[in-house]
C-alpha cells in the first residue's frame, strides 16, 4: 500500500513548546505503511501526562497524546484533524477518517475514546505510573486500562484496512477531559461531528457490550451561617444545624427516587444519591459558620438530570428555610446524562456474538450519550476491567488485546466494507 504523506501547518499556543498540527492528504507515494508495535504505542501514550482535573494545579494538556495518535493515523492514510477546545488551546480532540470520500454523512463506524487520565498519587504505585511496565502478562501504567490502551487496539485493527476499499468510512475519535468535565465530548456535539451510523466507546468493559449506563452528577450543597462563641447559641447561626436538616431532606428524597424509578437491567436497579463528603466548622467551642456537603447522584436512563437537580435544590432550600443561614446548590461540572441504546440493536448484538459476552449495563458514566446525540447507534465496549480504572498499579491484561483487535477488525469489515 502506498503511503500518504501529510502537509502540516503549525499553530502556536501560549506555551511555545506545544504546537497543534493539522493534516491534509497529499497524493499517494510508493512508500510502505509502518505502524509501531502495540507496546511501543502504549508506552508513548502512557509516558505523556494528560491528567484532567477540576484542580487547576494538577490539570495537564492532552496535546502530546493526540499528536502521537495523529501522526500514526496519518501514516496509515487517515485524514486527521486536531480540534482545540474553545478557550482551552492546550486541550484538543482528534478526528481521523479513512474512506470518507467527501460525503457529509456517509454512514460507517466511529471508534472513540478519551486521552486523559485521573490524577495520580505516585507514592501508592509500585512503579513509575508514566513508564509502561510489562510483567506478569500485564501492561502497567497510568491510563493503560482507562483508556489509553484502547487506541493501539483500534489502530492495529484499522491497519488491516488501509489497503482495502471501504464503502463507508472508518473514523477514530480521541477526546479530552472525559475524567473531569466531558468538555471534549460536549465540543463534538457543539461542532456536530463526527457523523456515522455506529459508534463504539472503547472503555474497559472486559469485552462485554454495554448498552446502558447511569448518569453522573457531582453536586455541592453549601450552607453559610454565622460563627460565634459556643456558650451562647444566640450569638450565631449554626451551619451544621441547617445541614443536619438538609441531609434528612436528601435522604427522604433518595427514598422517593428509588420508589418512583427502577430499571431491571441494572444490578443496582434504582437511582443512587450518595452523601459522600462533608467539611464544616473549625473548632468545637465555636458556632459552626460554614458547612459543605458533596453528593454523588446517579440517575437511570429516562430520568431528566435537569429536572431532578431542580427538585433536589428545592428540597434543600425548604429544609433550610427559617434557619437564618444561606444555602446554595452547585454542580462541579454539567451532569453526564444517562445513556441507553437498544439492547437488541444491531451493533450491540454484533459485539455480543463476536465477543461471546451477553449485553449488559454499568453504573459508571461515559461519553456514549454525546455520540448518541450526534445520531449514532452507540455501544460501550473495550478491553480491560473497570476494576483497574482509577487505581494504583493500573494495568491492562495481555489476554484482552488480541481478542479486542480481532473483534474490531470484524466489526469494521461489517460496517465499513459490507
Amino acid at each position: 500500500m502506498a503511503r500518504r504523506p501529510s502537509t502540516k501547518t503549525q499553530v502556536r499556543l501560549r506555551n511555545p513548546a506545544i504546537t497543534i498540527r493539522r493534516y491534509s492528504i497529499a497524493p499517494l507515494l510508493p512508500e510502505p505503511l509502518v505502524l509501531p508495535k502495540f507496546a511501543d504505542m502504549l508506552n508513548q501514550l502512557v509516558a505523556e501526562p494528560s491528567i484532567s482535573s477540576t484542580t487547576a494545579e494538577i490539570d495537564r494538556s492532552n496535546l502530546r497524546v493526540v499528536e502521537h495518535l495523529a501522526n500514526w493515523l496519518n501514516d496509515l492514510g487517515f485524514a486527521t484533524e486536531l480540534m482545540p477546545l474553545p478557550e482551552r488551546p492546550d486541550k484538543a480532540n482528534l478526528i481521523a477518517t479513512l474512506g470518507a470520500n467527501g460525503k457529509s454523512h456517509p454512514g460507517g463506524l466511529v471508534l472513540a475514546g478519551h486521552t486523559d487520565t485521573v490524577p495520580v498519587d505516585e507514592a501508592l504505585w509500585q512503579s513509575d505510573p508514566f513508564q509502561l511496565r510489562d510483567t506478569d502478562q500485564r501492561f502497567y501504567g497510568l491510563g493503560s486500562c482507562d483508556m489509553k490502551g484502547f487506541f493501539p487496539v483500534a489502530l492495529q485493527a484499522a491497519a488491516a484496512f488501509t489497503n482495502k476499499t471501504l464503502k463507508a468510512p472508518l473514523t477514530i475519535v480521541a477526546t479530552s477531559d472525559e475524567e473531569s468535565s466531558m468538555a471534549g465530548a460536549r465540543y463534538l456535539v457543539e461542532s456536530g461531528r463526527p457523523k456515522a451510523d455506529y459508534a463504539i466507546i472503547g472503555e474497559p468493559t472486559g469485552l462485554q457490550p454495554i448498552y446502558a449506563h447511569k448518569g453522573v452528577s457531582m453536586i455541592t450543597v453549601t450552607v453559610h451561617g454565622a460563627a460565634g462563641h459556643s456558650s451562647d447559641p444566640s450569638l450565631g447561626n449554626n451551619a451544621l444545624d441547617t445541614m443536619h436538616s438538609v441531609m434528612g431532606a436528601l435522604m427522604t428524597f433518595r427514598q422517593e427516587l428509588a420508589q418512583q424509578h427502577q430499571h431491571p437491567g441494572f444490578t443496582v436497579h434504582v437511582p443512587t444519591l450518595n452523601l459522600g463528603c462533608m467539611r464544616a466548622g473549625d473548632n468545637p467551642n465555636r458556632i459552626c459558620g460554614h458547612a459543605e456537603l458533596q453528593i454523588d447522584l446517579r440517575l437511570l436512563p429516562g430520568m431528566d438530570s435537569t429536572a431532578v437537580h431542580r427538585q433536589l435544590e428545592h428540597r434543600c432550600q425548604e429544609a433550610a428555610a427559617g434557619s437564618h443561614t444561606q444555602l446554595t446548590v452547585d454542580t462541579t461540572y454539567p451532569p453526564v446524562p444517562p445513556f441507553e441504546s437498544p439492547a437488541d440493536g444491531d451493533l450491540t448484538l454484533t459485539l455480543a456474538e463476536l465477543s461471546g459476552r451477553a449485553p449488559g449495563t454499568v453504573a459508571f458514566g461515559t461519553e456514549a450519550h454525546f455520540l448518541q446525540t450526534l445520531g449514532m447507534q452507540t455501544v460501550v465496549w473495550g478491553p480491560g476491567s473497570i476494576d483497574q480504572a482509577h487505581q494504583p498499579n493500573e494495568y491492562l491484561e495481555h489476554a484482552h488485546i488480541q481478542p479486542a483487535i480481532d473483534t474490531l477488525q470484524r466489526v469494521i469489515s461489517r460496517y465499513c466494507q459490507a
